[in-house]
């Protein structure tokens, strides 16, 4: 069981390492790897599936806050890779605007050529960073702000965070399996981890609609 951490030990997390980025050495590795670790916890995006993204998948002229065109997507019983769009939800489209516009810049990649990576490579701007990378940065960042979690806060972890707190902030099963790019719904619902009082929540909430409902018709 994956479960993860709550959402204000995530807001810890990337409120922390957010203010590392203003006095690291290293500033545009540094928030590319933070970037890619919000696509994780904003909108479930694995971690190659953020590798592979070329900077002409950002598609900003789809939907209301644009969209990722993820072409490597994992697919079921080894059927290859799964294309999907991905709606920047969630803060994502934020996140993304502000590393495409004040980040991808300092790695002197050329974005005139055709495959141009959106999380290039330090070392080659040409190539891309590797998966290991961002697992590394975002082990450390954890260690450092979030340390209960240290050795146990993975991507994989941050996709299990994000299916559950869209799911309990009103997104139906259904979207949200389309949004990680399950095959089965049985899948999508391995991921949701909700709250000990998430019944008597809901059950709270459709009575408060029902009253609410009864009084527009009485009034």
């Amino acid at each position: 069981m994956r479960i993860p951490p709550t959402a204000d030990e995530v807001e810890r997390l990337f409120a922390g390492w957010r203010d590392d980025l203003a006095t690291c050495r290293k500033f545009a590795p540094a928030a590319r790897n933070y970037a890619v670790a919000r696509l994780s916890a904003d909108v479930g995006l694995r971690i190659n599936e953020a590798r592979m993204l070329d900077l002409d998948d950002v598609r900003w002229d789809l939907g209301r806050f644009g969209k990722l065109n993820v072409r490597f997507g994992k697919g079921s019983r080894r059927s290859g890779p799964r294309q999907r769009m991905v709606p920047l939800i969630n803060g994502a489209d934020r996140s993304l605007h502000w590393y495409v516009e004040d980040v991808w810049g300092h790695f002197g990649a050329d974005h005139t050529l055709p495959g141009a990576a959106l999380f290039p490579s330090e070392r080659r701007p040409s190539g891309r960073a590797g998966t290991e990378v961002f697992r590394t940065a975002l082990a450390q960042a954890t260690a450092r702000h979030l340390p209960t979690w240290a050795g146990k806060l993975t991507p994989h972890v941050l996709r299990h965070f994000c299916a559950s707190q869209l799911y309990l902030t009103g997104m139906d099963l259904v979207s949200v399996q389309e949004l990680l790019g399950h095959s089965w719904i049985a899948t999508t619902m391995r991921y949701i981890h909700v709250h000990r009082t998430h019944i008597e929540d809901a059950w709270t909430a459709a009575h408060q609609r029902a009253e609410n409902r009864w009084r527009g018709l009485t009034q």
